[in-house]
């Protein structure tokens, strides 16, 4: 990638929506190299896709928590589990991390008798949990904005 992709991803990090003639423009090139270059990135698998930023409270998802769990370490249990949580919606956000908790969740629903009802339900008896630690999130401080892209 050159400075010319690393413009491109910056500008449509900040605005995904941009046209390609506003692109091309903010960017210093006429539109049809523009729009190679960002289909060339899309297809390398460099932008992955395009989403649309949603207030959580106006989909009624605004009680957020930060959800630790550990589950038993063998191959096939971790596996059951990471297929299962492809099945909860509430579930936004899932991690495997290296050493305690084993795995990092971000949940999002309405509120804390939703969580309840999410956690006795669901995220407890996932095959292989042996713990469940929750802590909910009291302010967003910083907002997800995409990846810095400088070189």
């Amino acid at each position: 990638m050159d400075r010319i992709d690393l413009q491109i991803l910056r500008e449509l990090q900040e605005d995904g929506r941009l046209s390609n003639q506003e692109l091309a423009q903010r960017i210093g090139l006429s539109p049809s190299p523009c729009m190679r270059r960002v289909r060339q990135l899309e297809q390398d698998g460099v932008i992955q896709g395009y989403r649309a930023v949603i207030d959580p409270a106006a989909v009624g998802r605004s009680f957020e928590v930060l959800v630790s769990v550990e589950v038993k370490r063998d191959r096939e249990t971790v596996e059951a589990f990471e297929e299962a949580l492809q099945d909860i919606p509430d579930v936004i956000e899932a991690y495997r991390l290296f050493g305690s908790p084993g795995c990092l969740l971000r949940i999002a629903v309405a509120d804390l008798a939703a969580y309840e009802r999410l956690w006795i339900e669901r995220l407890t008896t996932l095959a292989g949990v042996t713990e469940v630690n929750s802590q909910i999130i009291m302010k967003r401080v910083k907002e997800p904005k995409g990846l810095p892209v400088d070189r």
